[in-house]
Parts: structure tokens; sequence; C-alpha cells
């Protein structure tokens, strides 16, 4: 994977797509480039919050350790995506942990830029308040889905959310393009690796999902959809 950066797919992110080209230009040129192997940490949760970011390329995790010590994964970072904003949040430290899942390439800026960048530039503040508001709707789902829906369909939820995050059609489905486990899921939407793996096991025998090297292959997303929303059982 390419994980250098490239002016004009970056240009075409939607929380720079307002800028003037002169603007852009201002705002990549106070940015560092950096590029984070698989597996490592752009920052640890409870870590001062020196920097935000845009991610480039690849993918990331963000994880949250509760006070009971467990760990549950708060939302996939795609590229385009504004990220580690703690001071948006009215923090001095990073709520969570985002780590990446295939190397990838971000743009970062020292937090104390983050007001004049809000002053500055209205449209990446306006942009800035639409990634929290999607943020926060995101979150109430997965907490009205928890509170509310049987596991199945909160599964079937989960990858679809998945999927039309960062999926990419093939002639088969769609393809959750970066590696996702099934304890992965598990997290997402809120149950065991024993039960996920049960209700994937069902679905691949029925077609409607392949697995392979953790990326998953959403083989009939509108029956998942139909499951998810209750129109139709469950296979377990």
């Amino acid at each position: 994977m390419n994980t250098g950066f490239d002016r004009t797919s970056t240009r075409s992110f939607e929380i720079f797509s307002a800028l003037s080209d002169s603007q852009f230009d201002n705002v990549i040129a106070t940015a560092a480039h950096r590029h984070v192997k698989a597996g490592e940490a752009v920052f640890e949760q409870g870590g001062e919050a020196k920097s935000f970011f845009v991610l480039v390329s690849g993918r990331l995790r963000v994880t949250q350790v509760t006070a009971e010590g467990q760990q549950v994964i708060v939302r996939i970072v795609v590229p385009g995506d504004l990220f580690g904003i703690a001071k948006a949040l009215q923090r001095n430290d990073y709520p969570g942990t985002a780590t990446a899942l295939v190397d990838s390439a971000l743009l970062a800026w020292p937090t104390a830029r983050w007001s004049g960048f809000m002053a500055a530039y209205p449209s990446m503040a306006v942009g800035a308040m639409q990634t929290m508001g999607d943020r926060l709707q995101e979150a109430h789902s997965r907490l009205r889905e928890m509170a509310t829906e049987e596991v199945e369909r909160r599964v079937a939820h989960t990858v679809l959310r998945l999927g039309n995050q960062s999926g990419r059609k093939e002639a088969a489905g769609v393809r959750i393009d970066f590696p996702v486990s099934k304890q992965d899921i598990a997290e997402l939407s809120g149950t065991t690796l024993h039960t996920v793996s049960r209700i994937l096991t069902a679905w691949e025998a029925a077609g409607l999902v392949q697995g392979g090297r953790q990326k998953l292959l959403l083989k009939n997303p509108h029956r998942l959809l139909l499951i998810g929303d209750g129109l139709v059982p469950g296979l377990l």
C-alpha cells in the first residue's frame, strides 16, 4: 500500500473541500507528515493531547479501556477522518488509544493550533462539528442497538456499518478492505467472541458472508440489512 502524501486525494477530503487552494496550502504547510506501521499506536488513552490529525491512508482502530479494565472498540478511523480532537471536547488528554490496523499515513498539527484553525477556516470548523455530530449519532445508534436488539441483529448492523465506512465493491459483494477480526466485531456489537463466531459460521453456510485473511466479504448485504432491521428472522 502506498502510504505517501498525495495532494490531489487529500485535497478531496471533506474536511478540506471548502477551502480555497491557498487556504489548503497554508493548512498543509503547517502539518507534520507521519507514517505508522500496523500495530503501532498514534496516541494512547490518557496521554497528553499534543496533536490532532487527519488520516491520509490506511485504517486505525480507536479503543478505550473501561474502569473495570475491559477494552472496547470505539470506532474505526478511515481516510479523510479528523481525529484526536481532544481540544474540541475540552480535554487535555486523549480519551482513547488509536492504533494502526494496517500501515497508515496521517497529517498532524499541534493542538495549540486548533483554536486558530477553527477561527481562520470556518469551513473546517463546520466540518469538525459535523464530525462530532456523526460520532455522537453513531454512539447513540450503538447504545440503542445494545439496549433493544437481539445479538444477531446487532452483529448485522455492525458489519454493515463497517461496510458502509470502508467497504469496496466487488463482483461477489462488498469487501471490508482492512483486517477485522471476530473479536473486533464482538467488541463493536457488545457481545462475545463465541457468539460472533457462531453467527458468522451460520451466515457463511447460508452464503451471506465469506471470511478470509480477516477481510470479510459481505455477499448479501441486503439480506443482512433485513436481519439487522428485524424484517426477516436471523439464522440462530
